[in-house]
């Protein structure tokens, strides 16, 4: 962080070393946990979950939607610094876009952990089906993050080539490989740089809504043979969702980074703003739950009304009404609804985990309530609860998302500089 007697000085750590000691100790953990029952799962195969043919999906592909939900709701928030100009939100917009590429890490490493031949992962790109839209949907996510890697070198390189030539040794090293060797910080490389995070933000817009998240959705949306998936509005809640949760974790990031690492004060009127813009997402997102809910319902169609009653009654039902409902909906809610609230950052920050935390459920209630329910009639009904396994290899797989974006946040300077100093 900057000082008074040194304009750039530029230290991002812990401002606690026991904090910084106790949380890569968690990360350890997570990382031990999961990297044992990854083993478990690469020497016992499918064995090792309670995944079957009835049901194939479970929560590595529950957890997989949810990260890329996660990646592109953040990238939108940063849309909104990068691409139309909003006053205040360039403070989030590298937190933002390194979020969508951790949380897009984590996401394909559960696609990884979920497939059966774990070493087939490059097949979809020597050998493309034109007419499959998971195929395309696997291009799509690696162009993607390249516009995500593009938009946050172009965001921060300006102020990377700014350490690189006042650091030295490793770090000046660093900083200048993370610049590319582009260290002139005239106003006209400025305006470069300004013009280039622009454009590429203009064309991560349409790819973020049509074809990662929204494209995710259609994953769900074409399966025929079950039809509380096979819905034209399917995608776009997906779209809704991912906006839900990603302002969500943006807004956590801000003050937990601000006061963690830099030990600053936050914007409050940033806060507001971010947290006005969660409750207006909240609000849409149940709006279209019980438009999809009526619309199966007044459709009378049986496989749709009965995967419902699975949700809302059945052995799902505490993930809907507890996590869904109480921590993605009216727990936040109730904090966002006061203005002195929304300005408070230790209640946006549990407001925000709230979310994060309660959109896992619904990512769950998209994926095993479906599959429970035969598609025709005489088949076996379904079952499935995650076994230690995928929940241990889970936990390690977000582990590495964690321990991933911790040490960017301590190296790269994800708060701008305004002439070398933190705004």
């Amino acid at each position: 962080m900057a000082t008074e007697t040194s304009r750039f000085e530029f230290d991002p750590g812990f401002e606690d070393g026991r904090l910084r000691l106790a949380w890569y100790a968690f990360i350890g953990l997570l990382l031990t946990v999961g990297g044992y029952a990854m083993w478990l799962r690469i020497t016992q195969g499918m064995a090792s979950t309670n995944l079957t043919s009835i049901v194939p999906w479970g929560a590595w592909v529950a957890f997989y939607i949810y990260f890329v939900g996660l990646s592109a709701g953040a990238f939108l928030v940063s849309t909104l610094a990068n691409v139309f100009e909003i006053e205040g939100m360039h403070r989030v917009d590298r937190d933002a876009l390194f979020a969508a590429i951790i949380s897009m890490a984590v996401a394909l490493l559960f696609v990884w952990v979920d497939l059966g031949r774990m070493d087939r992962m490059y097949f979809p790109f020597i050998w493309r089906q034109l007419t499959s839209a998971l195929s395309w949907e696997v291009h799509a996510y690696v162009a993607y993050i390249g516009i995500l890697v593009t938009e946050l070198y172009f965001s921060m390189r300006i102020d990377l080539a700014r350490l690189a030539t006042r650091a030295s040794g490793s770090r000046e090293t660093l900083y200048k490989l993370l610049a590319l060797g582009r260290l002139d910080t005239s106003d006209s490389s400025q305006n470069f740089d300004r013009r280039w995070l622009k454009r590429a933000g203009m064309l991560g817009i349409p790819l973020a809504i049509f074809m990662v998240h929204g494209g995710t959705g259609v994953l769900f949306a074409v399966s025929k043979a079950r039809p509380y998936w096979n819905s034209g509005l399917f995608p776009v809640i997906f779209i809704i969702s991912a906006l839900l949760s990603g302002t969500a974790l943006v807004m956590m990031l801000y003050v937990l980074r601000t006061r963690l690492f830099e030990g600053s004060t936050v914007d409050r009127d940033l806060l507001d703003r971010l947290a006005q813009l969660l409750a207006g997402f909240i609000i849409v997102d149940a709006a279209l739950t019980a438009i999809e809910a009526l619309i199966a319902f007044v459709s009378l169609h049986p496989h749709e009304v009965e995967t419902w009653q699975v949700v809302l009654f059945g052995e799902m039902s505490w993930s809907f009404w507890w996590f869904m409902v109480g921590a993605s909906w009216v727990f936040p809610m109730v904090f966002l609804s006061r203005r002195g609230w929304r300005r408070t950052p230790w209640a946006m920050v549990l407001a925000g985990l709230s979310v994060v935390i309660g959109v896992v459920a619904v990512r769950f209630n998209i994926v095993v309530p479906a599959q429970i329910l035969p598609v025709m009639e005489g088949l076996p009904h379904g079952t499935y609860f995650p076994s230690l396994v995928e929940w241990a290899t889970s936990l390690g797989i977000m582990g590495v998302g964690l321990l991933l974006y911790t040490l960017g946040a301590e190296v790269l300077p994800l708060t701008p500089f305004t002439g070398g100093d933190h705004e």
